[in-house]
C-alpha cells in the first residue's frame, strides 16, 4: 500500500529477547545509525492546536549523509488511537535549502529528535530498535508485505507481533515528538 503505513510501537525495557527471536527467524541487523529529525509546524495551520496532534513535517538527516522530507497525517485524525498514516517522503540532496525554503515560507521549528537506529527486517516486517535520546528505548513494528486494506495489513502485523511470544514494554500510540513534547495525543 503505498503512502500508507502500518506501524505499532512499544517501550523496549530490554531488547535481548526480541533481538534473539528474530535471529531465530532469519533476520539481520543492519548497521546502527544516527537520525537527527526536525520537526516543523505550518504556518496555515497548526499542527499543536489540536487536542489530539495528527499531523507532522519532519526532515531527517542522517550520519550516513542521507535525508529526506517527510509529512504524515495519522488516521482517524481525531482519534487518540491512530490505525496508519499517509506517508509522503522524497530524499533530499541539499538539506540547507529545504530549511531556508521552510523558513520562508513561515514554518517554525517544533522539536529535534535524535536517535540511535537499528533495522533488521524479514520479508513482510521492519522492525527498528531506536535509542531517542531524552525518551527512551522503543521498538517499531512496520508492515511492509502485500495487504489489499489497513484492516489487513493490521491483523497480519498483529499477528506477527503476537507469534513472536515476546514480552514487550508497553504499547506507544504517540510519536517520538509528542514524548518529547510532553504531548499525550
Amino acid at each position: 500500500m503505498k503512502y500508507i503505513e502500518v506501524e505499532k510501537k512499544y517501550a523496549l525495557p530490554n531488547p535481548h529477547a526480541l533481538k534473539a527471536k528474530l535471529e531465530q527467524l532469519g533476520a539481520k541487523p543492519s548497521p546502527q545509525t544516527r537520525q537527527v529529525d526536525a520537526y516543523y509546524n505550518a504556518p496555515h495551520r497548526d499542527f499543536l492546536a489540536p487536542a489530539t496532534i495528527s499531523e507532522w513535517l519532519r526532515i531527517r538527516t542522517q550520519e550516513d549523509g542521507g535525508s529526506s522530507i517527510n509529512f504524515k497525517r495519522w488516521h482517524p485524525i481525531d482519534a487518540t488511537i491512530k490505525t496508519h498514516a499517509d506517508e509522503y517522503e522524497t530524499t533530499v540532496t541539499d538539506i540547507e535549502a529545504i530549511e531556508r525554503i521552510l523558513e520562508s515560507l513561515d514554518f517554525t521549528p517544533l522539536v529535534t529528535v535524535d536517535k540511535t537506529r537499528e533495522t533488521w527486517t524479514l520479508p513482510d516486517v521492519e522492525i527498528v530498535f531506536d535509542h531517542v535520546k531524552g525518551a527512551g528505548d522503543y521498538v517499531e513494528f512496520e508492515y511492509k508485505g502485500e495487504a489489499t486494506t489497513i484492516d489487513d495489513a493490521t491483523q497480519q502485523l498483529e499477528t506477527f507481533i503476537t507469534n513472536l511470544d515476546i514480552e514487550l514494554g508497553d504499547t506507544i500510540n504517540r510519536g517520538y515528538p509528542h514524548i518529547l513534547l510532553g504531548r499525550e495525543h
